[in-house]
């Protein structure tokens, strides 16, 4: 990957947190352009990285051996159309981050081309993110091999086997880091009311957030992590028997389906685009 040209097409945060992971992986700031009508994005990404940037998105695919699709789903159709053509002369490896736009989708509007879909989630932006990836059969093992260590730059990285599950993780990861702010913010609004300092307490919820979520990065074995912290007896299991019950397990995966079903609505909504 050290000598590989890659383009972006579009280069918000999520291209952000991709080209500093890129860069931090080894490869050189010349071999990476993006196309971004944003002029004020374009001078943030010149200034921080050093990277080529252009309005013209045809000349920064141009020579791309991978080509990131890093706008809105529901612009995505309007900036592929006019540079279907250089894609295909190109023949690069698409790695789509666009939530909800499938492979099927995507080949009906660059046809012949590999297509690979990836769902990282804003951890990405401190290179701790998680990421699931699918490509379809017909996508080759170098190319798969290329889009993985794309996103492997950013964080974890798995493959889900069929392209449905996308939306479960987007539902678990995706969504996720709102689920665990949420918890943060329940937390300290809790213990704020049991007489906290307010400021303390939102601290001391954030902080926790965070050396927890080292510790499970550190080992994944969720329930060894927790058997862990939960002396027999103590104060921690007293408190997960009250939050261990079947009606909160119900809850969160409720809450998971919710989120799945809505990110399977928006992809049948975006495939008839």
């Amino acid at each position: 990957m050290h000598d590989t040209p890659i383009a972006f097409i579009g280069g918000g945060n999520m291209a952000r947190a991709m080209i500093a992971g890129l860069l931090r992986a080894g490869l050189a700031p010349g071999f990476i352009r993006v196309g971004e009508p944003v002029a004020a994005l374009r001078d943030a990404l010149d200034r921080d990285f050093g990277v080529t940037v252009t309005e013209d998105n045809a000349a920064a695919i141009e020579g791309a051996r991978l080509v990131v699709l890093a706008v809105k789903p529901q612009e995505m159709r309007r900036v592929l159309q006019p540079l279907t053509a250089r894609l295909q002369a190109g023949a690069p490896l698409l790695l789509s981050i666009a939530a909800g736009l499938s492979t099927e989708t995507l080949q009906g509007w660059c046809p012949g081309l590999a297509v690979v879909r990836a769902m990282p989630n804003r951890p990405a932006l401190l290179s701790a993110g998680a990421a699931a990836l699918f490509a379809p059969a017909a996508v080759g093992a170098s190319e798969r091999a290329l889009a993985e260590a794309v996103m492997r730059s950013c964080g974890h990285t798995c493959w889900v086997p069929n392209e449905g599950l996308l939306d479960v993780v987007t539902a678990l990861s995706g969504s996720g880091p709102a689920y665990f702010m949420w918890l943060g913010e329940q937390m300290a609004a809790a213990a704020e009311r049991l007489g906290l300092d307010a400021v303390m307490a939102r601290a001391l919820a954030a902080e926790t957030l965070y050396g927890s979520g080292q510790l499970a990065h550190a080992d994944h074995d969720l329930a060894a992590q927790r058997a862990a912290v939960t002396s027999k007896g103590g104060t921690t299991e007293a408190a997960l028997a009250v939050l261990n019950t079947a009606a909160s397990q119900a809850l969160i995966e409720a809450t998971l389906s919710a989120a799945a079903r809505r990110s399977g609505e928006l992809s049948s909504q975006l495939s008839g685009a």
